[in-house]
């Protein structure tokens, strides 16, 4: 059931009607208001392939009795700690018992689910680039790699005893097989969703309200940016790049940093206000991510929920671990210069080296994460080597006005100025990872970024362009379709910085009926304007993963 759909609508008003209705007809039935959800949620699984829901039910059941036997241990191991007359030496020998047994069962769910995950996911693939091709392709569960990364941030969160784990299977089941984010995210921890989803609510049109201006702002990324300016990427990145002038390619690079955020953004937007009509609040995914000042903080603010479960789980883990620790220790004992400045150097190479081949690690599988094939790799080494030389070298290439000392000594237009520069870097940074994450051919990648390096030739763009987007495509569909999308662009950039100065737009809407309105007019304007360009929207980026 794709999410811009009829059928998705129709089943949203009906799980509503039975969500908010039921309980008005019986009270006593408002207690179990949640398990409309969670039919509802198992019911939209089943109708994308009813087959699959045997790997959403296999994952669940097995995370949530890991988490459960996790539990068990751990409240065995405090009433012994407890016991009478015990020693510091069996104390700690009673620990390293108990946290093996915990291990153990953390360890076994964990190579069951990312197993599962990774055969179904990475095995074909692997098996064509063996084989040269000829292996039959495997349909990937809905949103496996989404609620697989959800489930387990549940054991490992109850394995850390940062919570006890949930008695009731069927809850701990809606909050993996919650229907709106299903598709594509967010990444959800137990604490943020698992109470919301079983509250009992009563309908709330403030809410609803909220919900409803998300959906229209998410349609109108995805219809009147993403799918206007996917056909026109596709007709030059698709096809090959000889020939072409930097300044095209760049060009439709540009292009497609705005479709791939509009096309992600936009869907979660939607998946958002869907969540919202039934009271539940998701955690946010994106935070103006293109007025980043760093690599770092990009992705502090773009696909926040993964960057949150890698660093929590991957990064810390890793960067905390005894041997990069000694290795840290290491450098800052072979720096032990009497020179002042050597010694500080050494200190922070000590304090970020560690860190840096941790990043290297994260983005390697976040690369991984979005596919194996190599330029997907490419592109999240590329990710996690400018992350760990930024870190490495930020003395040395640091923008003045960039420190807290220096922003409070500095101008305020020196300050806008440094402000301003370290977002353009930041965003051409970017822009130069969009090429390993667009081409999927790694030769055509390279060949694109020499091109765009030493043949920009901006003289030859104007030909460049007619010949690779008008000879296929009238005239009035090409430049419609970029009119309409900049149109779009530009709205999203002037809400993106009322944000980014912690204004927020939606309440103020909500708290003006007219303006509410006025905004929701052009919203449907806009969107509806997009079939004047397009015959159908494409499906979502990100539902690929």
């Amino acid at each position: 059931m794709e999410l811009l759909s009829l059928k998705y609508l129709l089943f949203v008003l009906i799980l509503l009607i039975l969500y908010y209705g039921l309980p008005l007809l019986r009270s006593s039935v408002r207690k179990y208001q949640w398990m409309v959800l969670l039919a509802g949620s198992l019911g939209y699984y089943a109708m994308q392939d009813v087959r699959h829901i045997l790997f959403l039910l296999l994952t669940s059941f097995t995370v949530w009795a890991g988490a459960d036997r996790i539990g068990k241990i751990q409240e065995v191991y405090k009433t012994e700690k407890k016991a009478a007359g015990l020693t510091r030496e069996e104390k700690k020998a009673l620990k390293k018992l108990y946290d093996t047994k915990s291990r153990r069962v953390l360890f076994g769910v964990l190579f069951l689910n990312f197993g599962i995950l990774a055969y179904l996911k990475y095995w074909v693939v692997l098996l064509n680039a063996l084989r040269g091709g000829g292996a039959a392709s495997l349909i990937l569960p809905l949103g496996i790699s989404f609620y697989t990364f959800q489930a387990t941030s549940y054991i490992l969160d109850v394995h850390g005893s940062k919570y006890g784990p949930e008695k009731n299977y069927a809850k701990f089941l809606l909050f993996v097989s919650y229907f709106p984010q299903l598709l594509q995210g967010p990444i959800g921890r137990y604490p943020q969703i698992g109470n919301q989803l079983t509250e009992q609510r009563a309908f709330d049109r403030k809410t609803a309200g909220e919900g409803v201006l998300l959906i229209l702002y998410g349609l109108m990324k995805k219809y009147a940016v993403a799918d206007m300016l996917a056909p026109l990427i596709a007709e030059v990145l698709d096809g090959p790049v000889d020939g072409i002038p930097g300044s095209m390619l760049a060009f439709i690079i540009l292009l497609y940093s705005a479709q791939q955020y509009a096309d992600f953004s936009g869907g979660i937007d939607i998946i958002s206000g869907v969540s919202l009509l039934f009271g539940v609040r998701l955690a946010p995914n994106f935070r103006q991510p293109y007025f980043a000042t760093s690599l770092g903080d990009f992705w502090r603010r773009w696909h926040i929920s993964l960057g949150a479960w890698m660093r929590d789980y991957v990064f810390y883990p890793f960067a905390l671990t005894k041997p990069m620790q000694e290795l840290g220790k290491k450098i800052i004992a072979a720096g032990n210069y009497e020179e002042k400045a050597k010694k500080e150097r050494a200190k922070h190479l000590g304090r970020v080296i560690p860190a840096a081949i941790a990043n290297i690690l994260v983005f390697f599988l976040v690369g991984i994460w979005h596919g194996a094939e190599l330029h997907y790799v490419l592109w999240g080494l590329y990710n996690g080597i400018v992350i760990a030389l930024s870190d490495i070298l930020e003395p040395v290439w640091k923008i003045p006005g960039s420190t807290s000392a220096e922003k409070g000594a500095a101008v305020n237009t020196e300050r806008v100025l440094s402000h301003v520069l370290r977002v353009f870097r930041t965003f051409l940074i970017v822009n130069i990872g969009w090429y390993f994450d667009r081409i999927t051919d790694v030769h055509k990648c390279w060949d694109s970024l020499k091109a765009t390096f030493f043949r920009f030739a901006p003289y030859a763009f104007s030909a460049s362009f007619r010949q690779e987007l008008l000879t296929t495509r009238d005239a009035f569909t090409v430049y419609g379709s970029l009119a309409l999308a900049m149109i779009c662009v530009m709205a999203v950039f002037v809400i993106s910085v009322l944000r980014e100065r912690g204004k927020e737009p939606e309440l103020y809407l909500m708290k003006h009926p007219a303006a509410y309105a006025f905004s929701a007019f052009v919203m449907v304007t806009l969107t509806t304007a997009s079939f004047l360009f397009a015959e159908s929207a494409g499906g979502f980026m990100y539902a690929n993963f």
